[in-house]
């Protein structure tokens, strides 16, 4: 699953001087270093330095992709000891107590059917009037079992609390700042029906029905996602969730999964989503084809700024059909 992320580029030592000039936007390259992963010596200044070995990588050619150069002492994967993380109990009471899930599985499973057929009937009108769609949960119930302990595994891992919502916490962003009316330009309004149908997505989660996703771990690229199942063009995935802060508190931070909330006229009330302390799935969902015009072309996942009755919010939606294993 591969969606674009906002970034916000700090210069540090680790990054070499440019040299001569390249397709960059700062239009700036580096002659003594190259990438060790593309060869190229170019975008100098998003060419990391490892500290141990002082080979360098570009940032978006690391796995997962670093949006800034971290603050503290950085080293790639060569001289980093990746260890498989510990897997989540695959046991339905602990993934039950770990999402907060209020119904039982069986419950759980009649309850997605009676869904799936009345999403069957409308989806040809759905897809004419470009309206987004519901999920479809796997129908094996050990399955989604499956699905939820390997977000949880990396949930864990990372340290993330899981939440499906946005939250604010004290000392950052109060809810009352996230204002649509202050973005820029004007933000998209989610229309009612949308809105009824991004209602049933998160009612869906809460009793256990999760997206047909899995997380999946590798020692080079990180936590990414895959569709474990087929899913349709318009399909709302999940919405990126977190904590909610100010752009100006977060200039400087090194978190690798920000997101831009509200993009205020007024640059103070600029707002991001901090995913690194509380969030779900979305958290995993990276830009890894973000930054090749053969890469763009492959993405499946688009992020969209709605206007939910007058709050920010992001969704990460399909913007093709998707295979089932696919990235």
């Amino acid at each position: 699953m591969a969606v674009a992320k906002p970034t916000t580029m700090v210069l540090r030592r680790r990054t070499r001087a440019p040299r001569r000039y390249s397709e960059d936007e700062d239009g700036l390259g580096c002659d003594d270093v190259y990438c060790e992963r593309c060869g190229s010596g170019d975008f100098g200044s998003k060419l990391l330095l490892c500290d141990k070995c002082d080979k360098g990588y570009h940032l978006f050619c690391l796995r997962p992709i670093l949006v800034s150069v971290p603050k503290g002492s950085w080293f790639c994967p060569s001289c980093t000891n990746i260890k498989q993380p510990q897997l989540f109990p695959l046991v339905q009471t602990k993934i039950v107590d770990f999402f907060r899930i209020r119904r039982s599985s069986e419950s759980m499973e009649n309850q997605s059917n009676i869904k799936k057929r009345k999403r069957a009937c409308s989806l040809a009108v759905s897809k004419r009037k470009r309206k987004l769609l519901a999920y479809n949960p796997t129908e094996d119930p050990q399955r989604r079992l499956e699905q939820m302990a390997s977000l949880a595994t990396a949930l864990k891992a990372s340290g993330t609390e899981y939440s499906d919502g946005l939250t604010y916490r004290p000392g950052m962003a109060l809810r009352s700042a996230n204002c649509a009316a202050l973005e820029k330009g004007g933000m998209q309004i989610l229309p009612k029906e949308d809105i009824e149908t991004l209602n049933l997505c998160k009612k869906m989660m809460e009793k256990g029905e999760c997206p047909p996703l899995m997380v999946v771990f590798d020692p080079v690229e990180g936590f990414t996602v895959q569709a474990d199942r087929y899913i349709k063009d318009l399909t709302i995935i999940t919405e990126y969730v977190g904590d909610v802060d100010y752009l100006k508190n977060r200039e400087n931070d090194d978190g690798d999964s920000m997101m831009t909330l509200l993009h205020a006229s007024n640059p103070s009330k600029s707002l991001v989503i901090c995913p690194d302390k509380r969030s779900n799935i979305a958290r995993f969902v990276n830009g890894i084809n973000n930054f090749s015009p053969d890469g763009r072309k492959k993405q499946n996942v688009k992020c969209v700024r709605y206007d939910v009755n007058g709050e920010c919010r992001v969704l990460l939606i399909a913007n093709r059909d998707i295979r089932k294993g696919e990235s």
